[in-house]
């Protein structure tokens, strides 16, 4: 029986890995990509169980890869290898995101910013404010996590980004920082820290693009509502 489980569990990754090679993920459910993932990182043995505690936990495939190694690792099944595993794909997602904005050199695509910001952002549990630097030409020069807050609040010194607006050499700027209650509304707060980024830039001849504001629910755009 025990020979006839192993052998039932193999043929199902190689049927999930050809699938894959078929049609990517179309027509897969959450938990059977995270299944076909897992695979890779616990090789002996059937994660579909594991999969769908994972899924049903988390609230889903997005959930999972935004979980702390922490937290993954009290989940029975889940050692430290594989919620390594999970940790660094989210983190190689955040890096590809980020290598294809600085190929692409200008910052021409809020979308493709939005994208990268999000992957980086969207699942953290505590605020953080980050700065985008670029140069006359809109390339990226510098990307810093400026501040981490708790999980309500980032204390934010506009002094403080601008010594490292000068440290670039910048020209302008982009302001991203995350919303973990799910609102990505700004607050009063957000809006009185961005005038007094954009008063603090000004005097220094620096613009200000946008400041944008993620959740997992979504983003805020300082500048697509007009008040930048």
């Amino acid at each position: 029986m025990q020979g006839q489980n192993k052998a039932h569990y193999i043929l199902h990754r190689k049927r999930l890995r050809e699938r894959f090679r078929k049609t990517s993920f179309a027509g897969f459910n959450e938990y059977e990509a995270l299944e076909l993932l897992l695979t890779y990182a616990i090789p002996r043995k059937d994660v579909k169980p594991l999969a769908k505690e994972l899924t049903a936990r988390f609230g889903g495939f997005q959930g999972v890869l935004d979980a702390p190694f922490s937290e993954l690792v009290k989940v029975k099944g889940m050692g430290e290898n594989s919620a390594t595993f999970l940790n660094l794909l989210k983190a190689c997602m955040g890096l590809y995101l980020k290598r294809s904005l600085v190929k692409k050199k200008t910052i021409s695509s809020t979308m493709a910013l939005i994208d990268y910001c999000m992957a980086e952002m969207k699942g953290l549990k505590d605020e953080q404010f980050r700065a985008i630097f670029l140069n006359a030409r809109n390339e990226m020069v510098g990307d810093e996590v400026i501040q981490e807050g708790t999980v309500d609040q980032a204390v934010v010194y506009p002094r403080k980004v601008m010594e490292r607006a000068l440290h670039y050499k910048a020209s302008a700027m982009i302001f991203v920082h995350n919303h973990p209650s799910g609102s990505f509304n700004p607050s009063k707060e957000d809006i009185m820290l961005t005038e007094a980024l954009k008063m603090a830039a000004k005097s220094l001849q620096l613009k200000v693009h946008d400041h944008l504001i993620v959740s997992r629910k979504g983003y805020y755009s300082f500048l697509e509502r007009g008040l930048i």
